[in-house]
């Protein structure tokens, strides 16, 4: 038997030896991300080694940002990977880890930078509640609002359904994770317009501040003073619900998601929207392109300035959701 006070060849005692162990041992705090390798799989978690004097222990509930049944869904033996510390050491000296708050961390990076680029990402419907639906979105949870569902369908039906969705708010402090898919749909309908176009349109809403017209799916607002030029105390005086017309497109605001609409550019003499409509319409594409024309010379005129729409923000939050399907 070796005797533990005689001096080892390298230099020094096991009491010597053991003390740089000690010395040299890792310390471990909650919040560490720490390189692991899994040694042992149970029914509801698995034993870490990690390097700490004891094991270290991740329950099932943190092996995934998604719900598993089983730890090899997740982890395999004598795998290594990254473990977040998640609570200190018990009265057994041991740790307990989490793969899910790793998961958690990067989704709400992953989505930061997504909302950034102003994507639009698909996701599907697997619940919803008296405000809107819920989706997730790289496994965090997400909400549409149910002013911000653009279908025909009632809610309930949309549960399995995939939709394109464009970010409203991203806060994980708050952990909150808010979509649009009016925002998505009216995006993709931009696309296909421009200012300057004239569109057939139908009244779906009157406000005292102007009429909500339907083109093609999408809501624009056709304000009241972009009527007509003449003064009009209401647009019930000009217009029903439901009735067709011909708009001019005058701006397109894809990030609100908002289109500003007009008939009063396409009047041939002041006040022919009041008092002969059937003219503007009729006038309305040789009325669009001199407005056209007018545009391109003010953008050459350095003093000029195209038209802009009177459109006040409070107003334009009541713009009713298209009403297209999913295509």
């Amino acid at each position: 038997m070796v005797n533990q006070d005689t001096t080892l060849d390298i230099g020094f005692t096991y009491e010597e030896f053991a003390a740089r162990l000690d010395k040299y041992d890792y310390h471990f705090s909650p919040g560490d991300v720490v390189a692991g390798t899994v040694f042992s799989l149970e029914p509801r978690g698995a034993l870490i080694d990690i390097g700490a004097k004891t094991a270290a222990y991740i329950p099932i509930q943190e092996m995934s940002i998604n719900r598993i049944d089983t730890p090899e869904e997740v982890l395999q033996a004598d795998e290594t990977r990254e473990f977040f510390i998640l609570a200190d050491e018990n009265e057994d000296g041991q740790l307990t880890l989490s793969i899910r708050r790793i998961e958690y961390m990067r989704a709400w990076e992953r989505v930061r930078q997504l909302q950034a680029e102003d994507a639009t990402v698909r996701s599907v419907v697997f619940a919803t509640n008296r405000g809107g639906a819920l989706v997730r979105i790289e496994g965090l949870r997400g909400f549409i609002p149910g002013s911000h569902i653009s279908t025909r369908k009632p809610k309930e039906e949309l549960v399995g359904e995939e939709l394109p969705l464009k970010f409203l708010e991203v806060d994980e402090e708050r952990n909150r994770l808010v979509l649009s898919h009016r925002r998505a749909l009216v995006e993709r309908k931009m696309n296909r317009l421009e200012v300057g176009e004239v569109v057939i349109g139908t009244v779906r809403g009157i406000k005292p501040y102007g009429a909500f017209i339907d083109i093609g799916g999408v809501s624009g607002l056709l304000h009241i003073s972009e009527i007509s030029h003449d003064h009009i105390d209401t647009p019930h005086s000009v217009f029903n619900v439901n009735d067709e017309l011909k708009v001019m497109i005058i701006d397109l605001d894809a990030e609100r998601g908002r289109i500003s609409l007009s008939t009063k550019q396409l009047e041939p003499e002041p006040g022919d929207m009041v008092k002969n409509p059937q003219l503007v319409y009729e006038k309305a594409e040789e009325m669009a392109a001199r407005y056209r024309e007018q545009m391109m010379a003010k953008q050459q005129d350095p003093n000029g300035s195209a038209p802009e729409p009177a459109l006040a923000v409070e107003e334009i939050e009541d713009l009713p959701p298209a009403t297209e399907d999913e295509e």
